[in-house]
C-alpha cells in the first residue's frame, strides 16, 4: 500500500481540479442563456441554432435539452472534448474549428450531420477519428488540416477510402482519380474486380492462394512515399503488383479500318477472276 507523505496537497489539486470544472461549465452555462435571450427563445423546443464561438469556453454543459438543435458554432474557443453532445440527433452542422481538441469520441451520436469542421485541433490519432467518422452516412464536408494527424503520408487518401461519402475534404473537392488511387493502394481485391469487368475479363473470385493480392489485402507503401502528384513513384516490392497497378490506369482502344492492300484496283477488277479474295479489314488495338 503506497503512502503519501503529503496528503494535503493532492487534496488541495482535488479541489482546485473540481472547482476549475464548475467554473466553465457556470461560464458554458451563462453563454449559453445569453444567446437564448438574445435570439428571444423562450422554450428549448423552439432553439435551432447556437453561437458560442469565441467565448474562452474550456467545457460546455450539455446540449441534449435542445432536441432540435440543427446549427452549432464552438470555433475558437479552447474545447478538449465533445462529450456534451449525446442526443442532438438533428444536429446538421457543428463548427469545431480551432480548438484544442485531442478527440471526437461522441460524434457518432449524430447521424445527421452534414458538414463538420475539425481543423486546427490537436488530433494525433488517425484511426480513433476514422472510426468515430464512420457512421455518419449523411457527412459530405469535412475539415482535418492543421491537425497533427494529417502528417501521415497517406493522410488524404486514408480518409477518403473509409469515408466514401465525404465530397469535400479540407476545402477540395475529392476528384475521381482519388478515388482510383484508394482503391488501388488500400483495397486490392476491389482493383483486381474492377480492372477485369473494365477489361471485359471474368471476375475469379477464387484466385490462386499463391496471388499477392490474396496475400496482402493491401500494398504496403514506402515511408518516403508522398502523397499528390507523387502517387505514380510508388516502389513496389513484386514487379507484378507494379504491373497491376500500372495496368488500371491505362485503357485499351481499338481501331479497324479497311486494308487497302487487299482491295483490287481498277484494272485488277476488269481482269478479276474466279477464286480472287475479298478485301479484309484490318484492326489494331492498342494500351
Amino acid at each position: 500500500m503506497s503512502w503519501d507523505p503529503n496528503p494535503v496537497p493532492r487534496t488541495l489539486r482535488c479541489w482546485r481540479l473540481r472547482r476549475a470544472s464548475e467554473t466553465a461549465l457556470q461560464s458554458s452555462r451563462r453563454a449559453v442563456e445569453d444567446q437564448l435571450k438574445i435570439c428571444g427563445h423562450k422554450r428549448d423546443a423552439d432553439v435551432f441554432e447556437l453561437f458560442l464561438s469565441k467565448k474562452e469556453l474550456t467545457e460546455v454543459i450539455d446540449l441534449s435539452r435542445f432536441k432540435k438543435l440543427k446549427y452549432l458554432w464552438l470555433h475558437h474557443n479552447k474545447l478538449h472534448g465533445i462529450t456534451f453532445l449525446t442526443r442532438n440527433y438533428c444536429l446538421t452542422e457543428l463548427y469545431l474549428n480551432n480548438n484544442a481538441i485531442f478527440e471526437i469520441e461522441g460524434l457518432h451520436y449524430l447521424p445527421s450531420l452534414h458538414i463538420l469542421l475539425l481543423h486546427h485541433n490537436e488530433l494525433t490519432n488517425i484511426d480513433a477519428t476514422v472510426k468515430e467518422l464512420k457512421g455518419m452516412l449523411n457527412l459530405k464536408i469535412l475539415s482535418l488540416y492543421q491537425n497533427p494527424l494529417c502528417q501521415y503520408n497517406l493522410y488524404r487518401l486514408y480518409i477518403i477510402y473509409h469515408l466514401p461519402g465525404v465530397e469535400l475534404l479540407d476545402r477540395n473537392q475529392v476528384t475521381e482519380k482519388e478515388r482510383r488511387s484508394m482503391i488501388t493502394i488500400f483495397n486490392h481485391k476491389k482493383a483486381h474486380i474492377v480492372q477485369s469487368i473494365a477489361f471485359g475479363g471474368k471476375v475469379d473470385a477464387s484466385r490462386d492462394p499463391k496471388s499477392p493480392f490474396k496475400q496482402k489485402p493491401a500494398q504496403r507503401v514506402p515511408s518516403d512515399f508522398a502523397f499528390a502528384n507523387n502517387v505514380d513513384k510508388t516502389v513496389f516490392d513484386d514487379p507484378e503488383d507494379a504491373v497491376f497497378v500500372r495496368s488500371m490506369k491505362r485503357s485499351v482502344m481499338t481501331l479497324t479500318s479497311m486494308n487497302w492492300d487487299t482491295v483490287p484496283t481498277r484494272e485488277e477488277r476488269y481482269l478479276e477472276e474466279e477464286g480472287t479474295e475479298p478485301a479484309q479489314m484490318l484492326t489494331v488495338t492498342l494500351r
